[in-house]
């Protein structure tokens, strides 16, 4: 049993890091690079990434803090040059890219976004189909006497373009 606690005290040692996660200030926030600047009032940390792992296609979760909030980070393999932001105190946006898929929320709302469509143009696009809906009314008998039916939506064809669009949008 000696040598099984000797093997595990061993390997708990291995595991300690020697760097460990430190608080800082956002300083600035570059979205384009999925990284920030961050101060721990003594130093000064550029190019630390938001995410832990960066992609070149930047398909990617990305949280990004807000300018003067509070952050931890991380070192990655204990490498100083190689900071994550672990924990964020204040979000101002985010984004989650998945392929063609995105989607972006901050103060100001939220972007739903596939390819080259957006929610947003979808529900604009119905909302004008239902304002402009016009019918075609067959009526007779005599102006006091009047009976008719509706018997065409005019516009259904913008009706069904959108239909398709929202299918190709939504899952």
């Amino acid at each position: 049993m000696g040598l099984d606690l000797e093997l595990a005290r061993a390997m708990r040692q291995l595991k300690q890091r020697d760097v460990d996660t430190f608080p800082c200030e956002v300083v600035a926030v570059d979205k384009t690079k999925g990284i920030c600047t961050v101060s721990d009032e003594t130093l000064q940390y550029t190019d630390v990434r938001l995410t832990a792992i960066i992609q070149e296609n930047a398909k990617a979760f990305f949280l990004y803090p807000k300018v003067g909030s509070q952050v931890l980070v991380s070192p990655i393999n204990e490498d100083l040059t190689k900071l994550y932001v672990e924990a964020y105190s204040e979000i101002e946006s985010m984004e989650f890219l998945i392929e063609e898929m995105k989607f972006q929320m901050d103060a100001n709302g939220f972007l739903l976004q596939k390819e080259n469509e957006t929610l947003k143009a979808l529900i604009v696009d119905l909302i004008d189909a239902i304002e402009n809906q016009s019918y075609s009314v067959s009526t007779t008998g005599s102006a006091a006497a009047q009976s008719g039916s509706t018997t065409l939506l005019n516009n259904k064809a913008d009706f069904t373009k959108i239909k398709e669009r929202f299918k190709q949008f939504l899952k």
